[in-house]
């Protein structure tokens, strides 16, 4: 599978299973829906973005470092509205670091 789909699956998968682990953390019944949505967009964004710079850069520490980057970068501009950067930074740099892997291992 092409690098650039890989990222995009695997990020979609990741974000939306970031997404539902908020049905853990006291408080968010009420959004749960916009959780999940701006997760799986933020895990897909995060999974194009490694996949285009998978075309690019070949070596698996430089695609894992990419992935990370990408992740907090992302997640840090997802946490500005609400300033919840302890429950969505850590996430999204781990869903950029197994993007990462994932893309580098797999990807063609």
């Amino acid at each position: 599978m092409s690098r650039l789909k890989l990222g995009a699956i695997s990020g979609l998968a990741l974000g939306f299973l970031d997404g539902l682990s908020a049905f853990f953390v006291p408080g968010t019944e009420g959004m749960m829906t916009e959780i999940i949505a701006w997760g799986t967009a933020k895990g897909l964004l995060t999974g194009l973005l490694i996949g285009l710079i998978a075309r690019s850069v070949g070596g698996v520490g430089s695609l894992v470092l990419a992935g990370v980057v990408v992740g907090a970068v992302l997640s840090i501009l997802a946490a500005v509205p609400t300033g919840s950067y302890l429950e969505i930074v850590p996430s999204g740099i781990v869903i950029g670091l197994v993007v990462g892997l994932i893309v580098s291992k797999w990807g063609k």
